[in-house]
């Protein structure tokens, strides 16, 4: 059976999450900051790497990147990702 996700992108927020963290004006460093407010461990290396497909996000990071970004959770997801 295939994923959801079947490709190279492993996440359907990374680019919503870069445009938001810099409409906010947060280094990626800030960002990893401010998740560790809600106790979510994510380094800088980590938010690099799902802001560039390559690593996949957990619900309780979903939701603590969703309130350090000010944002709802919906979005932040790219659906469009899901259609090809």
């Amino acid at each position: 059976m295939a994923r959801i996700i079947d490709g190279p992108k492993m996440n359907l927020i990374g680019a919503n999450v870069a445009k938001r963290r810099k409409e906010l004006r947060l280094s990626q460093q800030k960002l990893s900051a401010k998740l560790e407010l809600y106790a979510v461990y994510v380094c800088r290396g980590s938010i690099s790497r799902i802001e560039d497909f390559s690593r996949t996000v957990t619900d309780i990071e979903l939701f603590a990147i969703a309130k350090a970004l000010k944002t709802d959770i919906c979005e932040l997801i790219d659906e469009t990702i899901l259609n090809g």
